[in-house]
């Protein structure tokens, strides 16, 4: 038995990385998974290895900057299952640039994702969840959400929106059984990851990007558990948040990064 048996879960941008992990363990404990994503061949794939391991999983194409995309794609998970019970927003993107240089076209397409995109799949949900009961909403937001930094700008600040979003919507729709939380992960070996290892090593030297090794005596140097954390720690604290043991917990951020940040 798991503790999400019966339930449906919509995850957006699950078709890799953290989305992808946070997908198969909300279908380890039960879920069915809708993987809402813009990349379809790579959230094929992932519906594909979960239905392999007899698992529940399907795809709709959705693009989380668009709110008729979002509401179609959530019109398309309830005609397919009957009813959503968990929507994680878990779609997000760093931008095309990460240095001093921050472009205006990086700041309108990180926060159209990162925050309109919670906002629009959100608003898509909540009709259906007051008319159902209620339902339970993870945003994935970031460690960076909890301070400012260097050369990331528009991508902290999107994650600081995430964070504040998410106390705004439990606020405003606790009274129709509707938590609403979210999950700040810390540094995990992505392609995310490796597009910022420069900046945050303060090590530009062309043999020392994308190298594990830089990854790693990082994390020894700055986190206290000293190992990184991966998509399926994210996934089991998704998992918690959205079942009954989470049921009096709202408007919450937890993070999930062994420790580097401590608030």
């Amino acid at each position: 038995m798991g503790r999400l048996d019966g339930r449906v879960a919509i995850v957006t941008g699950g078709g890799r990385g953290i989305g992808q992990g946070i997908a198969q363990v909300l279908a380890s404990e039960g879920a069915a998974i809708v993987i809402a994503d813009i990349d379809l061949d790579n959230a094929n794939r992932t519906a594909e290895e979960l239905q392999l391991n007899g698992r529940k999983a399907m795809v709709v194409a959705a693009d989380v900057t668009s709110a008729a995309s979002c509401e179609g794609a959530v019109q398309v998970a309830v005609a397919w299952l009957g009813r959503v019970h968990v929507l994680v927003n878990n779609a997000g993107v760093l931008g095309r640039h990460v240095g001093r240089e921050v472009s205006e076209d990086d700041w309108d397409m990180t926060h159209a994702v990162n925050v309109k995109g919670i906002w629009h799949m959100s608003s898509a949900v909540i009709p259906h969840f007051k008319a159902n009961g209620g339902g339970r909403i993870v945003n994935i937001a970031s460690i960076a959400g909890r301070k400012g930094g260097a050369g990331m700008a528009h991508y902290h600040a999107s994650k600081a929106a995430a964070i504040n979003l998410t106390q705004s919507l439990a606020a405003d729709f606790g009274r129709y059984n509707i938590n609403v939380n979210a999950v700040c992960p810390g540094l995990l070996w992505t392609d995310m990851w490796r597009s910022i290892e420069a900046l945050v090593t303060k090590n530009d030297a062309a043999e020392a990007v994308e190298r594990r090794r830089v990854f790693e005596e990082h994390l020894a140097r700055n986190c206290p558990l000293g190992r990184e954390q991966t998509p399926e720690d994210i996934g089991h604290a998704v998992a918690f948040l959205a079942s009954d043991a989470a049921r009096n917990i709202t408007g919450q951020a937890l993070n999930v990064d062994g420790g580097l940040e401590m608030n």
